[in-house]
């Protein structure tokens, strides 16, 4: 059903919502603006509840057409666990975007897609987007365990090849997602370009499985951050040496010039806040059926 972009009836409603797992749901959102603006790489600024905490997640998908977008969540604090608690019909308060600089679409030749965790959802427009311009598609998608896996099937039906690993062996491969880059190197797969999402250390690794081999690899960062437009400063990281601000410069960036080991550190500053404030949300919204 196609409507009018300009219509703010049922604006941030969410269309569908889907379970994917026990801690990852889909939201299909009706933001008809961003839907036409829209592109691979883009993301949105979300808040559940009228000042709550703005959470950054990278389009999936968007439609014109039908003007929605769509974002999958993995509940992990205190706003993505009330966030993933909504249902078909709620709407967020407000969701800001799109935002970020787009990636650059062409002909590269193949083309390797890593993605860790929650990371595939982000991946997949971005391999859609380079398979509709001509390029191959490889597809290395990692997880801790097969409940974790997310959108094979999907990520299946934009790539030539697509390689499974999981830390339990729980599905595909047993290992880690630079064993099956590794195995591809070994094999002399001619690779022109990586781009990787996921896991801080993940990404770090696979730019380090990447460098002797002199492949250009891009990793899409996960800084703090706040307002999205680059006035606060919360995502900066540095790449090759100079201050960039994910939310503006990026979020996707040179992967061999990025400093990750400070993007860890600086994304670790809050993680016992973030822990004390699910802690408190939870106390606060346990069932009390049967108290009474």
């Amino acid at each position: 059903m196609k409507h009018d972009i300009y219509s703010t009836e049922g604006l941030y409603k969410i269309v569908e919502k889907t379970d994917i797992s026990s801690t990852i749901s889909r939201h299909v959102i009706y933001a008809p603006l961003i839907a036409a603006k829209a592109k691979a790489g883009h993301f949105v600024i979300l808040r559940a509840k009228e000042g709550g905490e703005r959470i950054p997640v990278t389009l999936v998908d968007w439609s014109p057409e039908n003007g929605t977008i769509t974002v999958i969540i993995q509940a992990i604090g205190k706003s993505t666990v009330q966030i993933n608690s909504f249902k078909t019909g709620d709407s967020f308060s407000d969701v800001a975007g799109p935002l970020g600089t787009p990636v650059e679409i062409k002909k590269w030749g193949t083309v390797m897609g890593v993605g860790g965790g929650v990371g595939i959802a982000e991946l997949y427009p971005i391999a859609k987007a380079y398979r509709e311009a001509g390029n191959r598609i490889i597809s290395v998608l990692g997880a801790r365990n097969k409940d974790l896996l997310i959108l094979e099937k999907e990520m299946e039906s934009i790539s030539d090849k697509v390689i499974v690993t999981t830390d339990d062996g729980s599905a595909g491969k047993k290992g880690l997602v630079t064993d099956a880059m590794k195995e591809l190197y070994a094999a002399g797969e001619k690779i022109d370009a990586i781009f990787t999402i996921g896991p801080i250390p993940m990404m770090k690794f696979v730019a380090l499985t990447s460098l002797p081999h002199k492949t250009p690899t891009f990793a899409s960062l996960n800084p703090v951050m706040l307002d999205g437009t680059g006035m606060c400063g919360g995502c900066r990281v540095e790449i090759g040496g100079k201050p960039k601000f994910a939310c503006v410069d990026g979020p996707m960036f040179d992967a061999h010039q990025t400093n990750f080991d400070q993007l860890m550190k600086r994304t670790a500053a809050y993680r016992e806040h973030e822990k004390q404030s699910l802690e408190n949300y939870q106390k606060d919204h346990q069932c009390r059926i049967g108290l009474h």
